[in-house]
This record gives structure tokens, C-alpha cells and sequence, in this order.
């Protein structure tokens, strides 16, 4: 006759007990945002004057490098010759398009760390 094996023990697992999901000690600031108080506003005007610092430092740059091309225009032609041309036509492009890249990552920056300051912690598990 066959030998009968002993039935196959299985481990049941669940949430450790000191784990579980407790309520915030804190007020959620989504809800103070929701509820419109004067500690929702303030985090939303930090946002705001977050991604405002960033779009000026932007126009600021990009206002200074494109003041400086007409300068070029006074620049003796024999000194300047095609350089002004290659200048307006290959150059300012990259510089703006470097310019637009560093405030687009600035601004998603200002918004993560906006999402990071209003989510609960105990919803992201």
C-alpha cells in the first residue's frame, strides 16, 4: 500500500496588528484646501507664488539673452559678418528651448512637492 503523506501545513498571512491604518493625528491639508480655511489658502498662495518665481526667473533669462542679440546688430559688419545671422538663426533656439525645459521641470517640481504636502500619508498605502 502507498504511504499517506502528512496534510500540507499553509501559513496565513495578514496586516501585522501594529500596522494597521490609523487616522491622521492631523487634519489632512486637502481637506483645509477643500474647506476653503485660512490654512488651505496659504498653501495654495505658497503654490502660487512657487510657480510665479519660477515663471519670472524664466522671462527674466530668457529677456536677457534675447535683449542681447540686437546688440549685435551695432557691432561693426566686418567684425560681426555672418556670426549675427548664425547667432539669431541656430543659437536662440536651443537657448530658449533650454530655458523652457528648466521651468517645465521647475514647475512639475513645485507641483510634486505641493501633491507631497496635501496627500495623506495613509492613502498612499
Amino acid at each position: 500500500m502507498a504511504e499517506q503523506q502528512p496534510p500540507r501545513r499553509e501559513t496565513v498571512t495578514g496586516v501585522p496588528r501594529g500596522t494597521r491604518r490609523r487616522p491622521p493625528p492631523h487634519t489632512p491639508a486637502r481637506s483645509e484646501i477643500s474647506e476653503q480655511t485660512s490654512l488651505g489658502a496659504t498653501y495654495v498662495r505658497a503654490l502660487m507664488r512657487s510657480q510665479l518665481r519660477a515663471g519670472l526667473g524664466a522671462l527674466a533669462v530668457l529677456a536677457f539673452v534675447l535683449g542681447l542679440l540686437p546688440l549685435g546688430f551695432l557691432l561693426p559688419r566686418a567684425a560681426a559678418g555672418p556670426l549675427v545671422w548664425v547667432v539669431l538663426g541656430l543659437v536662440a533656439y536651443p537657448v530658449m528651448w533650454l530655458i523652457a525645459r528648466w521651468y517645465v521641470g521647475r514647475a512639475e517640481r513645485n507641483e510634486a512637492d505641493f501633491t507631497g504636502l496635501v496627500t495623506d500619508p495613509a492613502e498612499s498605502g
